[in-house]
């Protein structure tokens, strides 16, 4: 069996959120009602490669064609389907999810944005090992990348950008040396004013190229370290 599954990622309330989708209820079904990332088998007839299927499977999901997406990795195994020997093809994408009505569809009993920090035990099949793969790599992308431009609804403040940041990392970051760095990669274009903190204006921005991630020289720094 080869599957694609789907690590969906956004930050909602706060938090980094993951698209979770509940599994069908009946006994004979493998895990029966507990949550478990998104997917399904390849259709040979439909995919012609594997980011097709993820494509796909993200658009039946979220509604969105072609948000960041980018292959984790493959696991495999006979011991991580009780059906037999199974293979998947992991992507993990990123999306604006505040405005995205997740879909259940398929056999799935439910579907929902959930935070990352609660779903790391009892997930379906190896996805809790996934899980941890996919955040792994995000945290570590962020630190140095300008991914977090992907999970904004556009337009955005760059207050609003540092705190997509902060929420991926977990930790604060110098407000100062974010905004100097951000601005001095040339990858946003202004687009007028929206309110911000207080009721204030503040500066909008949308990305200039949303094929381009920016990789930056540096690591943010954490706020009141020189």
């Amino acid at each position: 069996m080869t599957t694609v599954d789907l690590v969906i990622f956004s930050v909602i309330d706060n938090a980094l959120q993951v698209l979770l989708a509940q599994r069908p209820q009946e006994a004979n079904e493998p895990f029966p009602g507990l949550w478990a990332l998104p997917g399904g088998f390849v259709d040979v007839a439909r995919d012609v490669d594997l980011l097709a299927c993820a494509r796909r499977k993200l658009k039946q999901k979220t509604g969105v064609i072609s948000p960041y997406l980018e292959q984790l990795g493959s696991w495999g195994g006979r011991d991580r389907d009780p059906r037999g020997w199974s293979s998947t093809h992991v992507y993990f994408a990123l999306v604006p999810g505040a405005e995205i009505k997740p879909t259940k569809g398929g056999n799935a009993a439910d579907a929902a944005w959930l935070p990352v920090d609660e779903q790391r035990h009892g997930l379906a099949f190896d996805h809790n090992h996934i899980l941890g793969a996919a955040v792994a790599r995000l945290r570590s992308k962020v630190e140095y990348t300008s991914l977090p431009t992907y999970l904004l609804p556009e337009p955005f403040t760059l207050p609003q950008l540092q705190r997509t940041y902060e929420v991926i990392l977990g930790r604060s970051v110098d407000k100062s040396g974010f905004r100097t760095r951000t601005l001095a990669a040339d990858f946003l274009d202004e687009v007028g004013v929206l309110d911000g903190e207080f009721n204030r204006p503040a500066v909008a921005y949308r990305m200039r190229d949303r094929a381009r991630v920016v990789t930056f020289p540096r690591t943010f720094s954490p706020r009141g370290s020189i």
